[in-house]
Protein backbone atom coordinates (compact mmCIF):
# COMPACT_ATOMS: atom_id res chain seq x y z
CA UNK A 1 0.00 0.00 0.00
CA UNK A 2 1.30 3.42 -0.79
CA UNK A 3 2.32 5.54 2.18
CA UNK A 4 -0.02 8.33 1.06
CA UNK A 5 -3.03 5.98 0.95
CA UNK A 6 -2.13 4.51 4.34
CA UNK A 7 -1.75 8.02 5.79
CA UNK A 8 -5.14 9.01 4.38
CA UNK A 9 -6.86 5.94 5.80
CA UNK A 10 -5.20 6.46 9.18
CA UNK A 11 -6.90 9.86 9.50
CA UNK A 12 -10.37 8.26 9.43
CA UNK A 13 -12.39 7.00 12.41
CA UNK A 14 -11.94 3.23 12.96
CA UNK A 15 -15.33 2.24 11.55
CA UNK A 16 -14.69 4.24 8.39
CA UNK A 17 -11.18 2.85 8.10
CA UNK A 18 -12.56 -0.69 8.16
CA UNK A 19 -15.21 0.09 5.56
CA UNK A 20 -12.83 1.98 3.26
CA UNK A 21 -10.22 -0.80 3.53
CA UNK A 22 -12.81 -3.45 2.68
CA UNK A 23 -14.02 -1.53 -0.38
CA UNK A 24 -10.44 -0.85 -1.45
CA UNK A 25 -9.55 -4.55 -1.12
CA UNK A 26 -12.61 -5.47 -3.19
CA UNK A 27 -11.62 -3.00 -5.89
CA UNK A 28 -8.00 -4.16 -6.00
CA UNK A 29 -8.98 -7.84 -6.08
CA UNK A 30 -11.10 -7.22 -9.19
CA UNK A 31 -9.27 -4.37 -10.93
CA UNK A 32 -7.74 -4.96 -14.35
CA UNK A 33 -3.95 -4.73 -14.25
CA UNK A 34 -3.90 -1.77 -16.66
CA UNK A 35 -5.51 0.52 -14.08
CA UNK A 36 -3.43 2.30 -11.43
CA UNK A 37 -4.33 3.23 -7.89
CA UNK A 38 -3.23 6.69 -6.74
CA UNK A 39 -3.84 9.05 -3.88
CA UNK A 40 -5.70 12.10 -5.10
CA UNK A 41 -5.93 15.25 -2.96
CA UNK A 42 -8.94 14.02 -0.95
CA UNK A 43 -9.67 10.48 -2.12
CA UNK A 44 -8.18 7.24 -3.44
CA UNK A 45 -8.35 7.18 -7.23
CA UNK A 46 -8.25 4.44 -9.84
CA UNK A 47 -7.51 5.40 -13.41
CA UNK A 48 -6.00 4.51 -16.74
CA UNK A 49 -2.43 5.86 -16.77
CA UNK A 50 -0.96 7.75 -19.72
CA UNK A 51 1.23 4.72 -20.48
CA UNK A 52 -1.98 2.86 -21.42
CA UNK A 53 -4.10 5.78 -22.69
CA UNK A 54 -1.80 8.66 -23.69
CA UNK A 55 -4.65 11.08 -24.46
CA UNK A 56 -5.64 11.22 -20.78
CA UNK A 57 -8.83 12.77 -19.47
CA UNK A 58 -10.48 15.07 -22.05
CA UNK A 59 -11.25 17.76 -19.42
CA UNK A 60 -7.58 17.88 -18.45
CA UNK A 61 -5.32 15.74 -20.67
CA UNK A 62 -2.50 16.01 -18.10
CA UNK A 63 -4.59 13.77 -15.83
CA UNK A 64 -4.97 10.03 -16.35
CA UNK A 65 -8.41 8.82 -17.41
CA UNK A 66 -10.41 8.46 -14.15
CA UNK A 67 -12.26 5.19 -13.63
CA UNK A 68 -13.26 5.09 -9.96
CA UNK A 69 -12.58 6.89 -6.69
CA UNK A 70 -13.15 6.15 -3.02
CA UNK A 71 -13.82 9.05 -0.66
CA UNK A 72 -14.80 9.83 2.91
CA UNK A 73 -17.27 12.72 2.96
CA UNK A 74 -18.64 14.54 5.99
CA UNK A 75 -21.85 12.49 6.34
CA UNK A 76 -21.04 9.34 4.32
CA UNK A 77 -18.44 7.52 2.29
CA UNK A 78 -18.70 7.34 -1.47
CA UNK A 79 -17.48 5.25 -4.33
CA UNK A 80 -17.47 7.08 -7.65
CA UNK A 81 -17.90 4.49 -10.41
CA UNK A 82 -17.37 6.29 -13.70
CA UNK A 83 -17.18 2.92 -15.44
CA UNK A 84 -20.89 2.41 -14.77
CA UNK A 85 -21.85 5.87 -15.93
CA UNK A 86 -19.74 6.20 -19.09
CA UNK A 87 -22.08 6.47 -22.07
CA UNK A 88 -25.26 7.15 -20.06
CA UNK A 89 -27.75 9.61 -21.45
CA UNK A 90 -30.74 11.33 -19.89
CA UNK A 91 -32.97 8.91 -21.79
CA UNK A 92 -31.55 5.57 -20.68
CA UNK A 93 -28.91 3.95 -18.50
CA UNK A 94 -26.18 1.86 -20.07
CA UNK A 95 -26.40 -1.94 -20.02
CA UNK A 96 -23.72 -1.91 -17.32
CA UNK A 97 -25.66 0.46 -15.09
CA UNK A 98 -28.89 -1.49 -15.63
CA UNK A 99 -27.07 -4.72 -14.73
CA UNK A 100 -25.61 -3.07 -11.61
CA UNK A 101 -28.98 -1.79 -10.38
CA UNK A 102 -30.58 -5.21 -10.94
CA UNK A 103 -27.73 -7.09 -9.22
CA UNK A 104 -27.79 -4.66 -6.30
CA UNK A 105 -31.56 -5.09 -5.90
CA UNK A 106 -31.10 -8.88 -5.91
CA UNK A 107 -28.59 -8.52 -3.06
CA UNK A 108 -31.33 -7.11 -0.82
CA UNK A 109 -29.26 -4.02 0.01
CA UNK A 110 -30.69 -0.52 -0.36
CA UNK A 111 -29.01 1.41 -3.19
CA UNK A 112 -28.12 5.04 -2.45
CA UNK A 113 -26.65 6.19 -5.74
CA UNK A 114 -26.49 9.36 -7.80
CA UNK A 115 -25.24 9.25 -11.37
CA UNK A 116 -21.92 7.54 -10.67
CA UNK A 117 -21.69 8.06 -6.91
CA UNK A 118 -22.56 5.19 -4.59
CA UNK A 119 -23.05 6.53 -1.05
CA UNK A 120 -22.75 4.41 2.09
CA UNK A 121 -22.50 5.03 5.83
CA UNK A 122 -21.20 1.65 6.94
CA UNK A 123 -19.78 -1.50 5.42
CA UNK A 124 -23.07 -3.35 5.98
CA UNK A 125 -24.73 -1.01 3.48
CA UNK A 126 -22.71 -2.55 0.64
CA UNK A 127 -23.01 -5.60 -1.58
CA UNK A 128 -19.25 -6.11 -1.98
CA UNK A 129 -19.76 -9.03 -4.37
CA UNK A 130 -21.74 -6.78 -6.72
CA UNK A 131 -19.11 -4.03 -6.44
CA UNK A 132 -16.38 -6.52 -7.25
CA UNK A 133 -18.24 -7.85 -10.26
CA UNK A 134 -18.91 -4.30 -11.53
CA UNK A 135 -15.18 -3.55 -11.37
CA UNK A 136 -14.26 -6.88 -12.99
CA UNK A 137 -16.76 -6.35 -15.84
CA UNK A 138 -14.93 -3.20 -16.97
CA UNK A 139 -11.35 -3.97 -18.01
CA UNK A 140 -9.35 -0.90 -19.01
CA UNK A 141 -9.49 -1.49 -22.76
CA UNK A 142 -13.28 -1.83 -22.69
CA UNK A 143 -13.55 1.30 -20.54
CA UNK A 144 -11.34 3.26 -22.94
CA UNK A 145 -13.46 2.16 -25.91
CA UNK A 146 -16.70 3.17 -24.17
CA UNK A 147 -15.16 6.46 -23.06
CA UNK A 148 -14.04 7.30 -26.61
CA UNK A 149 -17.49 6.40 -27.97
CA UNK A 150 -19.12 8.72 -25.45
CA UNK A 151 -16.90 11.61 -26.56
CA UNK A 152 -18.03 11.19 -30.16
CA UNK A 153 -21.69 11.59 -29.09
Amino acid sequence: MSEAIEAFLATLPEERQAAMRAVRETILANLDSQYRETMLPTMIGYGVPHSVFPAGYHCNPKQPLPFAALASQKNYMSLYMMGLYVGCTDEAPTEDLAWFRQAWAASGKKLDMGKSCLRFKKLDDLALDVLGEAIRRMPAQRYIALYQQSLVR
